[in-house]
């Protein structure tokens, strides 16, 4: 066996070559406000743990609790004897939290988009979805064999005009709710309107939306969402009506074969759902951090060009090239803050960026260290 014709060594030098090149680098403990890498304690401007509550002392309580009784691993699959009650409570809560009918777990969110897609779709029918789709939502509908049509960012209008001439029995529109790499929101009201009118199903992906909002979104015909960023643990699910999820139950592969998440994760994660309601100042906290960094940027006479357009926990801060993202990102290291370096092919070529995202626990003080920092990148010309 050889993997000489695939020429490893000469496609890692390509990625080199173009500043694509991935490598991991290791957080030897914390998560938000701060983590230490390299022996360094950073700000962390990087994770999705939006709220703050993936080190909250409900969380390690219930898991802690749990472990006294309980095994780590679930041991099986969902459909062998992986479901544990936990697991049934929790599905229960989630479609009471998100005003569905029913809900069933995955182990990502990733898994639950190829699951949903691919169970759905077939050859002779057609999803449609924005352009700035997650990856798992574009490779669910590739996997699912569907035809694949991607529409411009928010283009409800050229969205309608391919809706009026598709002549597929059925039609999907899948699109994310709150955009990973941009922060922007999907419009639900038009997409809803258009959906209704073209009878074609409507799926959106909410991994960065869920457990943010005080009240559930206008219900859609597939709600996904993650349980790994707000929500501070880790999963996914998928909420619709009771038909939906006894399909996806016996059909979405990626849910059928594939050990079921540890009983313990889902006894932090009904935590916390009780602490969102409990403890309802992380949301206004967070709100209250998204409009102190907007300002500041505004008050640094950033360009308004280039001001993020999110009003989400999701900042970006384009700057063209993978190479000027890279050293962005190592300068703002260099000042003991973490922000990542997004480049293709996560974002369209020539969009490289410094992902910022805001937190819960993030205090003023930190978030004017960043304010500070960028400040000095663009007086270097970095951003």
């Amino acid at each position: 066996m050889s993997l000489i014709s695939f020429d490893l060594q000469g496609q890692l030098e390509s990625l080199g070559h173009q500043q694509l090149l991935r490598q991991t680098r290791i957080i030897s403990a914390g998560v938000t406000p701060s983590c230490q890498r390299d022996g360094r304690t950073l700000v962390n401007f990087s994770s999705n743990d939006y709220l703050g509550l993936a080190s909250h002392p409900a969380l390690r309580d219930a898991i802690h609790q749990h472990l006294q009784e309980h095994a780590v691993g679930a041991g099986a699959a969902h459909l062998v004897t992986g479901h544990s009650s936990l697991h049934d409570v929790l599905e229960q809560r989630l479609a009471q939290e998100t005003g569905y009918a029913s809900a069933l777990l995955f182990s990502t969110g990733y898994m639950a988009n190829l699951g949903v897609l691919s169970a759905l779709m077939s050859r002779e029918d057609t999803v449609y979805q924005d352009r700035l789709n997650h990856a798992s939502l574009l490779d669910g509908a590739r996997l699912s064999g569907a035809r694949l049509r991607r529409y411009p960012h928010r283009d409800m209008v050229q969205l309608g005009e391919w809706l009026s001439a598709d002549p597929a029995q059925r039609t999907l529109i899948a699109t994310d709710q709150v955009f990973s790499m941009d922060g922007t929101e999907a419009p639900l009201s038009e997409l809803r309107e258009l959906a209704e009118r073209h009878q074609a199903a409507l799926m959106i992906d909410d991994a960065h939306g869920f457990g943010l909002r005080p009240h559930p979104l206008p219900p859609v015909d597939i709600y996904m969402g993650t349980l790994g960023k707000a929500i501070g643990t880790f999963g996914a699910f998928v909420a619709g009506s009771a038909e939906l999820i006894e399909l996806l139950r016996s059909r979405a592969r990626s849910y059928c074969f594939t050990t079921a998440t540890p009983p313990l994760l889902a006894a932090a994660t009904l935590a916390a759902l009780d602490v969102l309601h409990s403890e309802p100042h992380h949301r206004l906290k967070l709100q209250e951090n998204i409009h102190f960094f907007q300002q500041g940027l505004s008050e640094l006479g950033w360009p308004a060009a280039h001001l993020p357009a999110s009003q989400t926990a999701i900042q970006p801060l384009i700057v063209g090239s993978a190479d000027r993202a890279l050293r962005a990102a190592e300068a703002l290291e260099q000042q003991g803050l973490l922000v990542m370096a997004i480049r293709p092919p996560t974002v369209p070529l020539g969009t490289s960026r410094l992902r910022i995202t805001l937190s819960a626990a993030h205090t003023p003080e930190h978030i004017s260290l960043l304010l500070q920092a960028l400040k000095t990148l663009r007086e270097g010309g970095l951003v």
